[in-house]
């Protein structure tokens, strides 16, 4: 490993222990290696929707370390030859345990061989097998404020949360949903390709996780029908004009009386147009707060991922 204890962001040199086969569409490789100990996990929190680098290698070729020191590191990965860089793309950490002697992170791999096409991670990923080498980059334990890459922010306050998201945000919503206390309350949608794809969820809080199988229908229509159902359009209530008050937050109810909108904290991640609707119909349609809501495209459909 290259390391700068300055830098917010290291090159982890690590070598796949584990392969495992979850369904059709995930499979869940797990890192190890020792440098993983300055990998920053998250704190107590754990990693949420941690981003970090995979360097796929290309044409059977191990990339070689990456210097991440300094402002112009990826420019300058960029300048090298295609065939030894590799090919870096973005994924979320499922889970890390880097405190003990054998530090490791999980990696849950969107495969997408089986609709016909494949990004050089997801074929990296179809056909790993213990002992092979890959390059993660990802957050310096001594330098994490610098390095963000966690949209998850909801209030200190908990309440309810809206979860949305594709295949490819899977991991990212299963690791947030283990970090949510009790007190938190919601949904979570989830959209996969088929059936087989559902995946048994744990979270401490009251969160409904709703699986929905696309099979031949188009890309996000089952999720934009379902978040419908679950935040109804703001037109479908009737606001009232209440002085010094938000007249988003304030709603008649039908005997009457007022009751908050209770907006809940939204996040959505996905193919990069189907996350467009979405923000636009919960930001628009049904009124949520910009500031009460993450969106994410962490593909775009015709793009290798």
């Amino acid at each position: 490993m290259i390391t700068h204890t300055d830098s917010p962001t290291l090159c982890f040199e690590t070598e796949v222990v584990r392969v495992r086969r979850l369904t059709p569409c995930f499979t869940r490789i797990t890192f190890g290696g020792r440098c993983l100990s300055r990998f920053d996990a998250g704190g107590p929190l754990g990693p949420r929707d941690l981003r970090i680098k995979v360097i796929a290698p290309v044409g059977g070729a191990a990339p070689e370390p990456v210097d991440t020191s300094g402002p112009g590191w990826y420019q300058a990965w960029l300048q090298r030859d295609p065939r030894r860089r590799g090919e870096m793309r973005t994924y979320t950490v499922r889970a890390a345990r880097v405190d003990g002697p054998r530090p490791e992170v999980d990696v849950d791999f969107v495969l997408h061989s089986h609709q016909g096409s494949s990004g050089p991670a997801a074929a990296w990923a179809e056909s790993a097998s213990v002992g092979d080498r890959m390059l993660l980059l990802g957050p310096n334990a001594g330098c994490t404020d610098r390095y963000g890459g966690i949209e998850w922010q909801p209030p200190a306050t908990g309440g309810r949360v809206l979860l949305v998201g594709d295949e490819t945000a899977v991991p990212a919503v299963a690791s947030i949903l283990e970090t949510l206390p009790a007190s938190s309350s919601g949904h979570a949608l989830l959209e996969v390709p088929t059936a087989a794809d559902f995946l048994a969820l744990r979270s401490a809080a009251d969160v409904k996780v709703t699986w929905l199988a696309r099979s031949a229908r188009p890309r996000g229509e089952a999720l934009l029908g379902a978040v419908r159902d679950v935040v109804p359009p703001r037109r479908d209530r009737t606001a009232v004009d209440v002085p010094e008050a938000d007249p988003g937050l304030l709603w008649e109810t039908p005997a009457g009386g007022l009751r908050p909108l209770d907006a809940p904290y939204a996040w959505v991640a996905g193919e990069a147009g189907v996350v467009r609707q979405l923000r636009r119909y919960l930001v628009g349609a049904a009124g949520l707060p910009r500031s009460g809501v993450a969106f994410m495209g962490y593909w775009r459909e015709g793009s290798a991922v």
